[in-house]
């Protein structure tokens, strides 16, 4: 189980992370907001449809057509833990060699959306500081690495659980059995 975990989480990993690296890189810039968001979590769950067929194939190969919701549940977060820390890593290496001042654009953004939503001066100088704090913190690869898992995982989270309720049963996409040669 732990060879497929490390081969499926891998190649959601470098699915998810090669996305990541390539709209980061852009030459018109990564997108910001819905649409940003929109396309980031679409290629996550695309990647991680591979949980999917990484418990079926433990299920049909190993388990005989049969795997039970726990341990089908445990191997999907498997997958998904590695495609997360590919994730991660693909972010840094974007964040080390292409984009320049992300934390400062992705704040500027959230300043002017909230002045053009009508928010008071004061309101603005408040947020404007929480921003300020907000990026400092980010600088940390303590805060940002965490905060970057927390992006990908729940969405892994959530594939794991409809793909083990929907693989434990057996009659659900069942194992194509060969006929024998006659």
């Amino acid at each position: 189980m732990l060879k497929r975990i490390l081969i499926y989480g891998t190649m959601a990993g470098l699915a998810v992370g090669a996305m990541l690296y390539a709209t980061t890189a852009a030459p018109w810039g990564m997108p910001h907001g819905a649409v940003g968001m929109l396309i980031g979590y679409t290629t996550m769950l695309i990647a991680l449809s591979l949980v999917f067929v990484g418990i079926k194939r433990q299920r049909d190969d190993a388990g005989g057509g049969v795997i039970g919701f726990w341990p089908a549940f445990g191997m999907g977060l498997g997958i998904s833990a590695v495609a997360g820390i590919f994730y991660v890593l693909a972010w840094e290496l974007a964040q080390a060699t292409t984009v320049s001042g992300f934390i400062d654009s992705y704040t500027a953004a959230l300043i002017a959306d909230k002045k053009a939503s009508g928010a008071s001066a004061a309101e603005l100088a408040r947020y404007a500081a929480e921003m300020k704090a907000f990026a400092a913190q980010y600088a940390d690869p303590l805060f940002r690495l965490p905060m970057t898992f927390a992006e990908i995982f729940p969405v892994g989270v959530l594939v794991s659980l409809v793909s083990a309720a929907l693989l434990r049963n057996p009659r659900f996409l069942p194992a194509r059995r060969e006929p024998a040669p006659a």
